[in-house]
């Protein structure tokens, strides 16, 4: 049984620390394989407005071309959009030979300056000049060998949204590394390319990422301090007191993935939070396996003491029964590692599916698994079996043979240290399972502001052009269907964003100011998605003059100082006046994570997606119904559809990914602690037979002697609650601080928590001490 649990446990606990070290190797390797990437930067603008901190890599369309005119440290400078307000995003798709469209995510517009920075590998084309004409686009590996099998796809034809008067020409094929930040299977030029008149040489206008690569021994600090000049020279003129409130850092490419925490760049990222705490917890995971070992190693020492006697009697020396004694640890070691490592392999799939990756253990390079193997299981063995190996060589014989064990009470306490320790880590994991799990279900039930159940969003409607007034009236004759709109503005992520200055008609700076959101909606987008007007009234389709107006959230009311906002007028940096005619209740369109900001709906065209309200009896009956509808109205494109509150539920979904990862490593943890506890009180018990046989002889009861039998174990949760607890509030309210919108961390999940450990830890030991208890008085008495 002892060889059991030191083998198993250690196994358990290697496995796992495999699986996460394969976890966090995956996250650190992200934006790592570009050539000169230590020289490849991204340039954010840092917004200081009275101490509210705005972090964006989003910059106006000239800004690249400054940079390697006027700053001679910028070797190449390239950018990217990928705004679905201009066409990036998702589209439709196909062939120029063919006539039925494909839904593909992944289109990015590029100029060539960002090819030059990044410098992919290319399978076919030449990266240089890729992009260097009009109308070409540069794909995927992946995508050609999915449009184009077997067969060099440049210079065919590839048709968007059906719009065949532009159509795009294949340049190059590219095989751009799986581990970046930046992920894309179509680059569709910027050369000549301007989304309005004068769009790329107007300042005010913000839309593109930009990237940099330096030249050699470019001092970053400096540079950045130097890039202040942009904001003089082209951003704020004349206006000392707004030059001060904006700056600029250059983040290097390989932070991109982790360390872009307050950074609003739309992108897909990990978490630096993440990937320590998985690696904190591999670490103890890895501690409690080693703990069992020394615990029951030190436990036995009993059993060991006469050995050690015998052997130092006649003339071992204590280094040669340390080498035994490590020889051992490291033989438990080697074989817990092998079969730590198949146990990995098996989970593997699993744990791919928990953490959303695509991780593989191979053992077809031995020549460097095995060594690393034999290297991993010697440096775990010799540390969980130092301990114990000086430990048992330290007895003295003439201590043994006369019976006196003066080292059994230090021994004991060192047991009782390491217990202690194990079930402090497993409380702090339980409780921070459940505070992860209050957290998402707190997200996912809070009162966002809007109705997110049964709305359907039909996507890709824009291939049906003017026709799609049309489609939206055909469905709302369906008797299941309560209200349709018809916008791509939506309060889920992956939707359409922009950033607009609003200020008060005629007001300087000082009369208010409001970074808003300006959704360009239908009359019919308040009622569909459930919102709630506070003030004035909704778009009205017998009001022309609604053509003109603006609703607003309570945030842009509150930030442009109107404390009576229906009626007054206006501006989005003088490109537009607007009346406001209503003021909607706020509601959130971004992460938890962030506070709700303003928010500006006005009447215009965005036609990608139709949001359809539907009852909630026959879901299914409406569906097909609709799809009838659309196969009438786009013959060769397939629908697409989700559901508004699944969309919603997805923007979280890597905090519910680390709660179960959590849950599971957890649960993991404790598996561990409680084989090492089941061993060493089976240990203890046994040391205690012939006690228990006395008690019970002179009538102890059987509950008497559970009790006694338990009160150690009892004493050594409750002690690791007591340290446990603070560790675990100060950790979980440090990672929920990432949330502008949180749950609260009440006093119920720490003693839940504690209550359960007590609970694991006394099902652990309470059968061994029920059969102790129950055990014949007789048996026990001549137990050896």
């Amino acid at each position: 049984m002892y060889s059991l649990v030191k083998i198993g446990g250690f196994a358990l606990g290697i496995a796992a620390c495999l699986l996460i070290a394969l976890f966090i190797n995956d996250e650190l390797s992200y934006d790592r394989q570009f050539p000169d990437q230590e020289r490849i930067y991204r340039v954010v603008e840092v917004y200081n407005n009275n101490g509210n901190i705005g972090k964006s890599p989003v910059l106006p369309a000239p800004f690249a071309n400054a940079l390697i005119e006027d700053f001679p440290e910028v070797e190449k400078a390239g950018r990217f959009l990928v705004s679905e307000l201009f066409g990036a995003g998702g589209n439709e798709i196909r062939r120029a030979d063919k006539e039925q469209n494909a839904y593909e995510e992944g289109f990015v517009y590029a100029d060539q300056g960002l090819l030059n920075v990044f410098r992919p590998a290319m399978v076919y084309g030449d990266q240089v000049h890729a992009l260097d004409e009009p109308g070409t686009i540069v794909i995927s590996k992946r995508m050609a060998e999915k449009y184009f099998p077997n067969e060099d796809p440049t210079g065919k034809t590839l048709i968007i949204n059906n719009e065949e008067s532009k159509p795009y020409r294949i340049t190059g094929v590219m095989d751009f590394p799986a581990k970046s930040h930046f992920q894309a299977d179509f680059l569709l030029t910027l050369k000549e390319v301007e989304f309005w008149n004068g769009e790329q040489i107007e300042w005010n206008s913000y839309n593109y990422h930009t990237y940099v690569l330096l030249r050699p021994g470019t001092d970053v600090i400096q540079l950045e301090a130097k890039l202040s000049v942009i904001t003089k020279k082209y951003l704020i003129v004349g206006n000392a007191d707004a030059e001060k409130k904006i700056s600029f850092k250059l983040q290097s490419v390989s932070d991109i993935h982790l360390k872009s925490d307050g950074i609003r760049d739309g992108l897909i990222h990990g978490n630096i939070h993440f990937v320590w705490l998985f690696g904190i917890i591999a670490g103890f995971i890895l501690i409690i396996a080693c703990i069992n070992f020394i615990n029951l190693s030190t436990a036995k020492s009993t059993s060991k003491a006469k050995e050690v006697g015998l052997r130092k009697a006649v003339g071992s020396s204590r280094g040669n029964l340390v080498w035994q004694f490590l020889t051992e640890s490291l033989l438990y070691s080697f074989l817990s590692f092998v079969l730590g490592t198949l146990l990995a392999k098996i989970f593997l799939p699993y744990f791919n599916v928990l953490s959303a990756k695509s991780l593989v253990i191979s053992f077809t390079e031995w020549w460097w698994a095995f060594p690393l193997l034999v290297f991993a299981s010697l440096i775990v063995g010799t540390i969980a079996g130092l301990y114990p190996a000086f430990y048992l060589s330290s007895f003295k014989p003439v201590s043994i043979i006369s019976g006196n064990m003066s080292r059994g009470s230090k021994s004991y306490n060192m047991r009782s240290a390491l217990v202690v320790f194990q079930f402090t880590v497993s409380i702090i994991l339980i409780t921070g399972t459940f505070i992860i799990y209050r957290q998402v279900g707190y997200i996912l039930n809070k009162k966002v502001g809007f109705d997110k159940e049964q709305v359907l969003l039909l996507k890709g409607v824009n291939t049906m052009g003017n026709r799609v007034t049309i489609f939206k009236n055909e469905i709302l004759k369906l008797p299941q269907v309560k209200n349709v709109s018809i916008s791509d503005y939506l309060p889920i992520a992956g939707t359409k964003r922009n950033g607009n200055p609003f200020r008060n008609e005629g007001k300087s700076e000082d009369g208010g100011f409001s970074a808003s959101q300006l959704w360009r909606v239908d009359h019919d987008y308040i009622k569909t998605m459930g919102m709630n007007i506070v003030k004035g009234r909704d778009f009205s389709i017998d009001m022309p003059t609604d053509l003109k107006a603006a609703i607003i959230n309570q945030t842009m009311a509150k930030e442009l100082g109107l404390t009576d906002p229906i009626g007054k007028r206006i501006t989005n940096g003088g490109v537009s006046v607007m009346t406001i005619i209503g003021v909607v209740e706020d509601f959130h369109f971004e992460s938890f994570r962030e506070n709700i900001r303003g928010l500006c709906l006005a009447l215009g065209n965005s036609p990608n997606i139709v949001s359809v309200k539907i009852s909630a009896k026959d879901i299914s009956g409406t569906i097909k119904s609709i799809t009838g509808i659309w196969s009438k109205f786009s013959v060769n494109q397939p629908i697409r559809y989700s559901f508004l509150d699944e969309s919603f539920a997805m923007m979280y979904a890597d905090v519910q990914r680390m709660g179960l990862i959590s849950s599971v490593f957890a649960l993991l943890a404790i598996i561990v602690a409680c084989l090492g506890l089941f061993a060493l009180s089976s240990f203890m018990i046994e040391q205690r037979i012939k006690e228990i046989g006395i008690r019970k002889v002179n009538g102890a009861r059987i509950v008497e002697v559970i009790a006694m039998l338990n009160k150690d174990f009892v004493k050594w949760v409750a002690l690791a609650f007591v340290i446990a607890t603070p560790i675990a509030w100060y950790t979980m309210h440090k990672w929920l601080q990432d949330f502008a919108y949180k749950t609260d961390v009440s006093w119920w999940i720490f003693a839940l928590s504690g209550l359960l450990t007590l609970g694991i830890a006394l099902l652990t030991v309470s059968w061994q001490s029920w059969k102790a208890a129950t055990r014949n008085p007789v048996e026990a008495l001549r137990y050896e």
